[in-house]
């Protein structure tokens, strides 16, 4: 069960390495099949509507254009934004890091006197931590996406940006709804629709009853104060209309300069997330209107971190991200792995170059420098970017970036100077050559390696090792040509 996160950053970091957590998961064959399904699936309907659109190449460097823009002018912007806010009713507040975010937040709920809020998906209240900082203040928060409210119940944590309990079936998800949701039906089946229907029957009441909802952001538009929130389930606009209060909060990046701009998103996201030609709900607010819909608006801007990969000339691509899970879906790590083995509320290949550069690596034993290293940098992540993040790009830069955060030899280190004495003569050179045949006998009749000694072991603890060949290239050249 999540606990409230002890780091500033929230949940940017996990309790172990990847390799560490990977290991786990791929023994889990349920979760693989589960994550297999759900990823194929996503795959074909992206694939499909994406086909459908002869500029699709023009719309992404358009997105792309787009977000280098705002990067470029992002501190600006964000002040245009606060000003329509403020304009229009609203009130702004800054937050340095998640625990000030939580802070403002859990103040705000103190001031309404309400003892329950109902929550609409947001990444940036999973980053900080919200619900539990909520939990800590005597405040019952809800989830009410279908998908989180699943992991909610469960006591877990979302393992992807689109469909957090991709790693659950539906007679997981059954046997959820039984143990933990109130006054459930006993009969319930796995049947979906039986299953969004008891979700809707507990949820409903929430909705009706609460005076605070808090939501996240998917785009906000500077120059008229606008937000936006897209989703496909109705529960996104109960939540931003019934209250008396909204509570959002909002990643800096996730500013655009005008309504122009948000339409070119407004056809990338969905196509690219859950494979559709537009989101079934698509809200935007702007501030206040009288009689209408929320009576008091709060907008939290979170750095958290922002500031400091704003700074990088090219590790500022990872903030050009709009949360759509392309690059997870067509991954095949995380296919294999799932979200959690990345301990970062960001996973697969986004995660793994996001999360490292919002908290730094402190040194060799930070969880997170070992996240760059989650990916067989084959460039699908860039293909299926709708923003072209040049990903495969950023973890070889974050890769360095680990490397550089060593302060005392590694395995890695250990090994290359090996090699380079190895690699030094020819003589020397055949020698390791005919050592290689020790090798074969490890590998047995799989011919894989599968454990070495330090310091190979640090490969052979993530990856298999093929065996070496019957013969060396230089063996091979003088059999077919002779000595000569």
């Amino acid at each position: 069960m999540p606990t409230v996160a002890s780091d500033p950053h929230g949940h940017l970091r996990g309790t172990e390495s990847f390799p560490k957590a990977a290991h786990r998961a791929l023994a889990d064959t349920q979760l693989r099949r589960n994550l297999g399904h759900a990823t194929r699936t996503i795959r074909a309907k992206r694939a499909a509507v994406v086909g459908e659109v002869d500029d699709w190449e023009a719309l992404r460097r358009a997105g792309e254009t787009i977000k280098a823009d705002t990067m470029a002018r992002l501190p600006e912007l964000l002040v245009q934004l606060e000003e329509q806010v403020t304009a229009r009713g609203g009130q702004v507040h800054w937050a340095r890091d998640a625990e000030e975010a939580n802070r403002i937040v859990v103040d705000l709920v103190r001031g309404t006197g309400a003892d329950e809020v109902v929550k609409v998906k947001s990444m940036a209240t999973q980053e900080t931590g919200l619900n539990e900082a909520l939990e800590a203040a005597g405040v019952a928060a809800f989830e009410t996406d279908l998908a989180e409210l699943i992991v909610q119940l469960s006591h877990d944590r979302p393992s992807h940006f689109l469909v957090p309990a991709i790693h659950r079936n539906r007679a997981e998800i059954r046997e959820i709804f039984l143990r933990e949701m109130p006054g459930v039906d006993p009969s319930l089946t796995d049947e979906p629709r039986r299953l969004a229907m008891a979700a809707r029957a507990h949820l409903r009441r929430k909705f009706l009853t609460a005076r605070v909802g808090i939501s996240g952001v998917n785009f906000a538009v500077a120059d008229t104060g606008t937000l936006s929130v897209v989703e496909s389930e109705g529960n996104g606009r109960m939540c931003l209309t019934l209250p008396d209060t909204l509570i959002t909060v909002m990643g800096v990046e996730k500013v655009v300069p005008t309504w122009s701009d948000l339409e070119v998103f407004l056809q990338l996201l969905p196509r690219s997330s859950t494979g559709e030609r537009m989101n079934p709900y698509t809200s935007t607010w702007t501030g206040v209107t009288p009689g209408d819909g929320p009576q008091t608006f709060h907008l939290v801007l979170l750095d958290n971190g922002r500031s400091n990969v704003l700074a990088s000339p090219e590790g500022r691509q990872a903030l050009h991200c709009i949360r759509c899970s392309a690059c997870l879906n067509v991954c095949p790590v995380y296919e294999r792995t799932g979200g959690h083995a990345y301990g970062s509320i960001y996973p697969g290949p986004i995660g793994a170059v996001l999360s490292p550069q919002l908290t730094g690596i402190s040194g060799p034993d930070d969880v997170n420098a070992s996240l760059p290293y989650a990916s067989s940098l084959c460039g699908a992540c860039f293909d299926a970017c709708p923003v072209r993040i040049d990903i495969p790009h950023l973890l070889v830069q974050q890769r360095a970036a680990a490397v550089a955060a060593h302060t005392r030899p590694t395995a890695q280190d250990a090994t290359m100077r090996a090699m380079a004495v190895a690699m030094a003569t020819p003589a020397r050179f055949r020698l390791a050559e005919r050592a290689l045949g020790v090798g074969r006998v490890l590998a047995g009749r799989k011919q894989r390696i599968t454990a070495l000694p330090w310091p190979m072991s640090g490969w052979t603890n993530a990856r298999d090792l093929p065996a070496p060949p019957p013969e060396t290239f230089r063996q091979w050249w003088s059999r077919t040509h002779g000595q000569g």
